[in-house]
């Protein structure tokens, strides 16, 4: 096998991989980042996030970063996404979300508009 052949395959396995772990759900956003059910009082900075019950594996999901990407609207409002993606680390549970995700509001200004309230949302492990 060439060596072009060998990096086009290496390329399409990693992109396969990328995908298949991938998921689809929905985002909202939050004005208050402490206290946290991961780390307490502790500051993690800006770029957090909530999840869901089915993503919080009983505090397993704590510390764990995604990589979140604005694919549309989940209400009203017209074209909410932005071209960027931004990367957040879980410090919370959010069992009363109406959303995968519950994005601190800086997190998800860099990928929707915040009047939005909600996103569809593509979620990475990063």
């Amino acid at each position: 096998m060439g060596m072009k052949a060998l990096l086009l395959a290496s390329f399409v396995l990693s992109l396969a991989i990328t995908v298949a772990n991938a998921k689809v759900g929905l985002a909202v956003y939050h004005t208050h980042n402490t206290p946290s059910a991961c780390y307490g009082n502790e500051d993690k900075g800006s770029y957090i996030t909530g999840v869901s019950k089915d993503l919080w594996n009983n505090r397993g999901a704590c510390g764990r970063f995604y990589k979140v990407t604005c694919i549309g609207g989940a209400n009203k409002a017209p074209h909410p996404c932005k071209s960027q993606s931004v990367t957040v680390r879980v410090t919370d549970l959010c069992d009363s979300c109406a959303g995968d995700l519950n994005l601190s509001q800086e997190a998800f200004n860099v990928i929707a508009d915040t009047r939005a309230g909600k996103v569809r949302v593509r979620y990475d492990p990063a």
